[in-house]
């Protein structure tokens, strides 16, 4: 009888955990064929390596004309109770926005032409590659792309002594896990887009979120109602996360960033996988 009544209860007692392991949960992948693709993907884009570093100089310009350039109008800025050189808060929310950039603008553009019109992964998925490792492949070459232009950029902010804390050091990974969150999330959009009209709505998406979300401003600038919108967008975690930890406010609110930004990418994952075999598959 005791054993009867505790079996129900199991499902409410860790209920919420499971239903989002259900949610996030992945189909098989194997990092080796996964690494195949970004090997293949390496040796193609080497050639073209021109336009891979292009995308490193628009952050830099933002952090030269906004953060030096107004930042010298500006002055100082109050974070928590910290006061900051305008500067000094403007390149981390930058240093995100190159890991955004480098992964948004990778897994849409290149993965939507091979996807329509190269017909790439129609090749890929007569060997025994899965569509999971096809998604796996492509995403990671995303954010190591997303990873360069950080790395890139954080040297730069390095010179510019624009570092004051040592936890700028889990800067680097922590703009690896916004590469993925954004790659995988871009990766998962461009399955459903049916034409280069609709990567419009990729700009739409970005732009409002680079311009808005604490990149520029602390939150405390908006209205209310609009910092509640703000605090929803992937970008304004991410700004948040790589800010506290070269500024140095390391505390709890980061590991809600970190767990925003996991939870994105593997569901992007998900849904990017599971289409690519729905569209190429069946």
């Amino acid at each position: 009888m005791t054993a009867a009544t505790r079996e129900p209860s199991r499902p409410t007692r860790d209920g919420s955990a499971g239903l989002l392991a259900r949610v996030i949960a992945l189909p098989p992948i194997s990092p080796r064929r996964a690494g195949y693709l970004v090997e293949r993907t390496w040796l193609i884009t080497r050639h073209t390596w021109l336009i891979i570093v292009s995308g490193f100089f628009e952050p830099l310009f933002y952090l030269l004309s906004i953060g030096i350039g107004i930042g010298a109008l500006v002055g100082t800025v109050t974070v928590d109770g910290q006061l900051l050189d305008y500067t000094v808060f403007v390149a981390p929310g930058l240093l995100a926005s190159s890991a955004m950039n480098g992964a948004v603008y990778d897994s849409t553009f290149n993965i939507f032409f091979k996807l329509k019109y190269a017909k790439t992964y129609d090749a890929i998925l007569s060997t025994p590659m899965s569509a999971a490792d096809t998604a796996a492949g492509e995403i990671t070459w995303a954010l190591l792309r997303g990873m360069f232009y950080s790395a890139a950029f954080l040297l730069v902010m390095l010179a510019l002594g624009l570092v004051a804390s040592p936890w700028a050091l889990l800067a680097l990974p922590a703009c690896l896990l916004i590469g993925f969150a954004f790659a995988a999330v871009g990766m998962a959009a461009t399955t459903y887009m049916r034409g280069w009209q609709d990567f419009s709505f990729v700009n739409l998406a970005v732009m409002p979120m680079f311009l808005f979300a604490t990149t520029f401003y602390p939150l405390s600038t908006y209205p209310e109602p609009l910092q509640w919108v703000v605090a929803c967008t992937p970008l304004y975690h991410a700004v948040e996360l790589v800010r506290g930890l070269t500024i140095g406010l390391v505390d709890a609110s980061l590991v809600v960033h970190v767990v925003y930004l996991a939870v994105m990418g593997l569901l992007g994952l998900r849904v990017a996988a599971g289409r690519l075999e729905k569209l190429l598959l069946r």
